[in-house]
């Protein structure tokens, strides 16, 4: 009884020593780079308030307005019942959202299973014997005896943490697992980003289509009017051929068109999760898009909050950082207290008699203590691994940046081309009408008539394509803002952000 009550006090002393240094860790403080001032614009020379406004469609002016976060789903800005609806079913079947979400599952169990340290592992045993012995090794001569022996036992395994080693563990895992949930969120983002550039291009192309199929037309009519002159003696022959070749170049440019629409189209559909034979993409036009007359464009502070890929690249640097404190702690003692209860007997009716309970109780250290300079080199490694992640998230943070800068700068300059496009527009359709009326009056000649063809069609496709980069660069800003994830309904973690200036931000103590 002295020797149980000795053992348990011991157990207790063991216990109570892990708890009092269980607040030991040594993760290092978590190093992040200075994020930028808010006052800090994104781009070298401020960007103006309200971009140029041009007639037609895509054409109104758009407001900048800076220190305001976008607060909904960024693609419900167009206005296009037919893209809500695509997106939501890509978000729905998309194989790359899917495959993030599987991630996410992998990285929660394996966070749920490192948490499993932190408790008594208990575990039962149960076994039956029959076994012959000899007597010789006893002196006897008989042929022996045969006896049973029937065990049962409940065994408990702890470990206490005392260095923090199972929190580092554990500290690691959830940070992979905040990292999944950020990747999920930038997986979706892009699939959305992915989907509205398809449909602008989808859009787009069809415009294109259209304006070039309205061109073959009228070159067709110029076609017959200059046989008919040629006819008349009015003209010579070479005129009639050069109108012809200006139609055949014409249409050799609507297969190739007709092309890219069906890549476009394919793509929306696996986009959306299905075959190209069996999705049913929208027929989408330029006039079914609105683009948006009003953009929030976020402080820099909160860039950092709202792009997932930038809050994926600190919970990779919270990973790493704990898996230094792990490196550092396997320099230090690790400690086990087991404990078993239970019976045995060599007959049944005995088994739960007093008189056949055992017991045990176990407490063990150990110690490195020479390993060939192993646990030095996988401390360097860590660090160097958190290095890594540091300078990938330095180059994340400047790559956000870069993309912001690039589309608001591209939202000025796409507004002052289509103005100036839709001007260069007008200028050719009123030359082509001058230069058709001067050639039925036969008061100019047909390489006039035929350079005003061309500036117009150069015009007219020139348009739709300002016209289509003004979406597409809007929703390139928009996905490059973060996109409004925010709004969804789901169980992200707090985003993380350093404060201005800040070298270092500490999430862990020292020992």
């Amino acid at each position: 009884m002295y020797s149980l009550r000795k053992s348990t006090l011991a157990a207790l002393g063991a216990a109570g020593l892990a708890a009092a240094l269980g607040g030991c860790s040594f993760e290092p403080a978590l190093r992040i780079p200075p994020s930028p001032s808010d006052r800090v614009p994104y781009t070298a020379s401020p960007s103006p308030e309200k971009t140029a406004s041009a007639p037609g469609p895509a054409g109104q002016a758009q407001t900048l307005e800076y220190g305001r976060d976008l607060d909904q789903e960024w693609w419900t800005l167009f206005h296009s019942r037919a893209l809500d609806t695509l997106i939501a079913t890509g978000l729905k079947n998309s194989p790359t959202v899917a495959q993030a979400q599987a991630q996410l599952e992998e990285a929660r169990a394996v966070a749920r299973e490192n948490a499993s340290i932190f408790y008594p592992q208990v575990s039962g045993s149960l076994a039956a014997q029959r076994q012959k012995a000899s007597s010789a090794a006893f002196g006897g001569k008989n042929g022996g005896f045969r006896y049973s022996l029937i065990t049962g036992s409940l065994n408990v395994s702890y470990y206490p943490d005392i260095f923090g080693v199972n929190r580092l563990v554990y500290r690691n895992s959830e940070a992979l697992v905040h990292y999944q949930q950020w990747e999920l969120q930038a997986a979706r983002l892009a699939l959305t980003g992915n989907i509205v550039t398809a449909a602008v291009n989808v859009a787009a192309t069809q415009a294109q289509i259209a304006a070039t199929k309205a061109i073959i037309a009228q070159e067709q009519k110029l076609l017959q009017l200059t046989e008919n002159q040629y006819r008349a003696g009015a003209i010579t022959y070479l005129s009639v051929v050069n109108q012809r070749s200006q139609l055949s170049s014409e249409m050799a440019t609507l297969p190739p068109l007709e092309q890219q629409l069906a890549v476009y189209r394919h793509q929306l559909a696996v986009l959306v999760g299905q075959f190209p034979a069996e999705a049913k993409v929208p027929d989408f036009q330029l006039s079914d898009l609105h683009l948006p007359e009003k953009i929030p464009v976020s402080l820099s502070s909160q860039l950092l909050k709202q792009r997932p890929d930038i809050q994926a690249a600190i919970a990779q640097m919270q990973a790493a950082n704990a898996t230094i404190g792990e490196a550092r702690a396997q320099f230090y003692p690790t400690v086990k207290l087991t404990a078993a209860l239970g019976d045995t007997a060599s007959n049944p009716n005995l088994f739960f008699n007093p008189i056949s309970s055992i017991w045990s109780l176990v407490g063990s250290l150990s110690q490195p203590i020479f390993e060939g300079g192993k646990l030095r080199a996988q401390e360097a490694q860590a660090k160097a691994a958190y290095e890594v992640v540091y300078q990938q998230y330095r180059s994340t943070v400047l790559g956000a940046f870069e993309q912001v800068a690039n589309a608001l700068r591209a939202l000025e300059h796409d507004a002052e081309t289509l103005k100036a496009q839709e001007a260069a527009l007008d200028s050719a359709r009123s030359a082509l009408s001058l230069a058709e009326s001067s050639y039925r009056a036969g008061a100019t000649d047909y390489l006039s008539l035929l350079t005003a063809e061309v500036q117009y069609d150069n015009a007219k496709i020139a348009v739709i394509r300002a016209q289509s980069q003004r979406y597409q660069d809007t929703a390139a800003l928009l996905v490059a803002l973060g996109g409004g994830w925010w709004t969804q309904k789901n169980d992200m973690p707090e985003p993380y952000a350093a404060h201005s200036g800040d070298m270092a931000q500490n999430v862990a103590g020292k020992s």
